[in-house]
């Protein structure tokens, strides 16, 4: 297969990921600097990218952020980037029938996840709410998706689009298999790359 060479780009910047970071936990600059024991003013300095931390209290900062030094300073390679369809990863959650397959990579500063869910026949998740929005793309099969209470039968190309703080459920009430792409913005890796998506995997 050939590939493409893909143009060089720059890093993000130590302030604008610290930043990024920090806005994502809801924290202000006085939380970072209380929790890392720097000043407020040190932490705006470092956030405009006019001051640089030693690796110390870039340790603390990082720590305060709930996040390894790593995440700071580690670049993305162009391979890092791509999900081959062979080879992509697969696992089960919390004894689900639902088997994922990781679409994205997640790098410092990625704010979303992809993953296709391989929905099996007869399965029904629970009625969840929660920050963050999500993108339901059906790619084979049919499942019924609930949203606040209304129901939408939606078969292969069909899109659904919507907050999560909605109550919403799903569910595959065929007899076959369905394959949904899965899109949002909620942490579904920890820092030791332990998934859990609790959210998508109560069933029912």
């Amino acid at each position: 297969m050939n590939q493409i060479e893909p143009s060089k780009s720059k890093s993000p910047l130590l302030g604008g990921l610290i930043r990024q970071r920090r806005k994502k936990l809801s924290m202000t600059m006085q939380d970072l600097a209380t929790t890392a024991g720097v000043s407020v003013g040190y932490v705006s300095q470092i956030e405009r990218d006019m001051a640089v931390p030693s690796l110390g209290t870039l340790a603390q900062i990082a720590d305060a952020l709930s996040v390894e030094v790593e995440y700071f300073v580690k670049s993305q390679k162009p391979t890092d980037a791509i999900s081959w369809a062979e080879g992509r990863q697969q696992f089960f959650m919390g004894g689900s029938s639902v088997r994922y397959e990781a679409v994205t990579n997640q790098y410092p500063g990625s704010e979303i996840s992809s993953f296709i869910l391989n929905v099996p026949a007869g399965y029904a998740s629970e009625t969840v709410s929660h920050e963050g929005e999500e993108i339901i793309f059906v790619l084979e099969g049919m499942i019924h998706q609930v949203l606040d209470g209304q129901t939408f039968e939606m078969r292969s190309g069909d899109c659904l689009h919507f907050d999560g703080a909605t109550p919403h459920s799903w569910s595959n009430p065929t007899d076959h298999e369905a394959r949904v792409l899965w899109t949002g913005k909620l942490k579904v890796l920890n820092k030791d790359n332990k998934h859990h998506l609790s959210h998508l995997t109560n069933s029912s």
